[in-house]
């Protein structure tokens, strides 16, 4: 899994995000359906882009709960 490619494409779903401040509950295994990998390498080069600290991770406060991605 190329991570600049995943890197561009999760920081364009955040900045076209509507929600304040700007962030993305990502689907691993959407995106590895686009890509045509494992969900695992997706997890895997999410992780490695968090601790480069490219990426943020959390999760939101209310129901759902979704893990959210956001931009340092």
């Amino acid at each position: 899994m190329d991570k600049e490619i995943l890197y561009q494409r999760v920081h364009t779903m955040i900045i076209s995000s509507t929600k304040e401040p700007k962030y993305m509950a990502l689907s691993t295994v959407k995106i590895a359906d686009l890509f045509r990998v494992k969900p695992e390498e997706i997890e895997k080069t999410l992780l490695e882009l968090i601790n480069e600290g490219r990426l943020k991770k959390d999760k939101l406060p209310d129901r759902p709960n979704y893990e959210i991605y956001l931009l340092p």
